[in-house]
């Protein structure tokens, strides 16, 4: 049982990540607490590994990319839960050292992440508004933004999504596992000690969930479901209701559809994001330009 901590620490975590991905994830757990494949290595952030790249440039104008890559957690050390992934207090920190950055006039963050855990995604979508405040935050599906990662996405100050991609399911939830009659089954009994009313509530060597636990977890997930709603509606200037009325409503939708529905600004892959971007910079020095003259260059040049 050298990874069941694992599985324990997925089950207790609120989620907002694609079910499907995170079924996917516990195969793997599975996998290696049976024995079936080797544990493998931890595996090193995407963020850390890689420093912001920016244009070969020393004066003003650079473009700062941040990476937000596989399952997203909070802290460096969560990342070798299942496959590698994103800490959300590098991904923080990168976006600061952007800001303070004089050198750097523009954030590129690429996503390809299908979600991860809630904790510290609201936390992170405080410090893309309080960067896009001062510096455009641009940011691009490559090809995948769903669930924490598109919680994210939806905070940059213009929104895109490759071709191919896809982006969404806006939704949390959480799960848990009993295995009292599995532990009886083999022979084993366990007795638990604790003190608070709702102390051992969750215990997976309990009877079960008391309606009053199901209630419990259930208004967590929509308290969870409230917070990523609204931070939707926000970055993307529309009604909350449009967010849960509309959005996929937990499904993951295409670029087009993506599109129609408001939830990027347009479709294109990251090199033509990258390419409007340099443009918008060139035009914004343009001596002599109106900011007006300048706007309809860049969507000439996007077309």
């Amino acid at each position: 049982m050298k990874n069941a901590h694992l599985i324990a620490w997925a089950l207790s975590h609120p989620w907002a990540m694609m079910p499907e991905r995170m079924a996917a994830y516990a195969g793997v757990l599975a996998s290696h607490t049976a024995g079936a494949l080797p544990a493998a290595a931890p595996a090193a952030d995407a963020n850390a590994a890689a420093a912001p790249a920016r244009q070969s440039s020393a004066r003003a104008g650079n473009i700062a990319v941040v990476n937000v890559f596989g399952s997203i957690v909070e802290w460096p050390g969560d990342i070798d839960v299942c496959d590698g992934g994103t800490s959300t207090r590098v991904v923080g920190q990168q976006l600061t050292d952007a800001e303070n950055d004089e050198t750097v006039s523009q954030v590129l963050m690429v996503f390809n992440s299908p979600g991860g855990s809630v904790y510290g995604t609201s936390e992170l979508g405080d410090v893309i508004n309080r960067v896009k405040a001062s510096k455009p935050v641009i940011g691009v599906a490559q090809s995948l933004a769903a669930s924490a990662a598109y919680w994210m996405l939806a905070q940059c100050s213009e929104a895109y999504c490759a071709p191919g991609g896809e982006v969404g399911s806006i939704g949390v939830y959480s799960g848990y596992q009993n295995i009292a009659k599995a532990m009886a089954m083999a022979g084993v009994d366990i007795q638990l000690f604790s003190a608070g009313k709702y102390k051992t509530e969750m215990s997976p060597f309990g009877e079960g969930l008391t309606p009053e636990a199901v209630a419990y977890q259930e208004q967590r997930a929509q308290d969870y479901y409230a917070m990523f709603t609204k931070a939707v509606a926000k970055g993307r200037n529309v009604p909350i209701d449009s967010v849960r009325n509309g959005m996929g409503q937990g499904r993951v939708l295409g670029a087009d559809a993506a599109l129609e529905a408001g939830m990027i600004d347009g479709v294109m892959p990251v090199d033509q994001v990258i390419r409007k971007m340099q443009r918008n910079a060139k035009a914004a020095r343009a001596p002599g330009r109106s900011a007006q003259a300048n706007r309809n260059e860049i969507d000439l040049l996007s077309i």
